[in-house]
């Protein structure tokens, strides 16, 4: 059980940080919903960084579920894991005025803390 939670939470992270991505930044730009000046320009790097950090800390996670599961059954990398999550809900709520980036990084907590209290168990 422990491995199949690992793996949807750095899957779902994966997903979703590169959905992010596409939605808020690639269609945005390419549709030219905002103009040109520095409220774009922060805009464009807030999300930018927010979605391709999710994806690329989602797909290091990924590859390390599949190299090394055992180390993933010690505590050390799942809190590193959860005080990601937890620092991308933070930007979440202080920066991003909208809601609908919340819910999959609360799916993600939750998938790594469900991984953090089934990894000694037998599956």
């Amino acid at each position: 059980m422990h491995k199949y939670l690992v793996y949807a939470a750095f899957g779902t992270l994966t997903v979703f940080g590169a959905l992010h991505f596409l939605i808020d930044v690639v269609s945005q730009h390419v549709r030219g919903v905002r103009g040109p000046g520095p409220e774009t320009d922060l805009y464009y790097g807030l999300h930018s960084a927010y979605g391709l950090g999710q994806a690329v800390f989602g797909a290091i996670g990924l590859y390390v579920t599949w190299r090394a599961m055992p180390m993933l059954q010690e505590w050390p990398p799942l809190i590193l894991a959860l005080l990601a999550g937890v620092g991308w809900l933070a930007i979440c709520l202080l920066f991003i005025e909208y809601t609908q980036p919340r819910f999959p990084i609360i799916l993600y907590c939750g998938l790594i803390l469900a991984a953090f209290f089934t990894r000694h168990a037998v599956s």
